[in-house]
């Protein structure tokens, strides 16, 4: 019910101050590339509901929206200014920012806990990571650091575990390859579980391991630049988010105007509400969408450090308020 609340009054602010602001003068332009293929993360519905109820019109922007094949290019498009907005998990936006320098800056955190969490068959009795031991754990591409951080919190020795790189075909689960798999919260669970299995699912975020979801993400030039165009986006794209939540049967039907019809409705709605949960989760639950704290980055931070990820030295610089702020007032 807070939270309820909460969002009620966010999109009363976001109405009446669209609603104080002139669209007689050429509308500014942008370009928001989302980091994925088009699909129901809760960044991208923001924009695509602003897109499609005319909040951008409302804000006098014209946005251009484009979407990532996956490779990275979404933030070299953005270093370059040819892209003014994108989406970045926030512990690989610090990874980029300090290696290989490109200077990216949050204007907004939505994913309040990580995208990332690890699953088992229920037929396989795991109950609790110390189950994990003498099992095979998946990873993709290289072991993440909350895996290692929650395995020290819940007392597990990793040792006495088998790490195996599976890739991204969760059927290495259903097919008894490995026993625990990595999942992204909002989308392989419902993959396995439309497939009539049921799951055991541990989340990072339960045993205290700070790990962020998806943000939105500009350059300190374009920062430097236009910081009034930013907040006018991102007040359209939280509006689009409000709208969402209170209206998600219709945030799907426009979702679908952008995935096409290979998208199963049903999967896209799993997405979305399950987004929407970790927006409100974490160490600012009542607090608006989009906010963040130097206290979170540096916990972040600290974690990434623990297994000698590179991190930037000045976290200060690698996020700022000021967008969410103005887009709120």
């Amino acid at each position: 019910m807070k939270h309820k609340k909460m969002l009620l009054l966010l999109l009363s602010l976001l109405l009446s101050s669209c609603a104080a602001r002139s669209t007689s003068e050429e509308p500014d332009t942008l370009t928001f590339m989302a980091g994925y293929k088009p699909q129901a993360n809760l960044p991208f519905v923001g924009v695509y509901v602003a897109q499609e109820m005319g909040f951008f019109t409302e804000e006098n922007l014209l946005v251009r929206i484009e979407h990532s094949a996956g490779g990275g290019e979404h933030l070299q498009l953005l270093a370059a200014g040819d892209v003014q907005v994108t989406t970045q998990d926030a512990a690989v936006m610090l990874q980029r920012r300090a290696d290989p320098g490109i200077p990216l800056v949050s204007i907004a955190l939505i994913g309040q806990r990580g995208q990332q969490a690890f699953a088992a068959l229920k037929t396989s009795g795991l109950e609790t990571p110390a189950d994990w031991e003498g099992r095979l754990v998946g990873f993709k591409g290289t072991p993440p650091p909350d895996l290692y951080l929650l395995l020290e919190k819940a007392g597990v020795n990793p040792d006495l575990i088998e790490l195996v790189n599976v890739g991204f075909d969760p059927r290495v689960l259903s097919e008894g390859q490995v026993d625990v798999y990595p999942v992204y919260n909002s989308n392989e669970p419902w993959l396995l579980q439309s497939w009539g299995y049921e799951l055991t699912i541990w989340h990072p975020a339960d045993y205290n391991v700070p790990s962020l979801g998806l943000a939105y993400v500009t350059s300190e030039d374009i920062l430097d630049q236009d910081p009034d165009k930013l907040s006018r986006f991102l007040r359209a794209a939280l509006r689009g988010i409000a709208y969402a939540e209170e209206n998600p049967d219709e945030a799907i039907d426009i979702v679908l105007l952008y995935t096409g019809d290979s998208a199963n409705r049903d999967h896209m709605r799993f997405m979305l509400e399950t987004e929407l949960v970790d927006a409100h989760n974490g160490l600012l639950a009542d607090q608006p969408v989009g906010t963040q704290t130097l206290e979170q980055w540096q916990n972040l931070a600290s974690m990434l450090e623990q297994t000698d990820l590179p991190v930037p030295e000045n976290l200060e610089a690698a996020f700022t308020t000021s967008i969410l702020d103005q887009a709120l007032h």
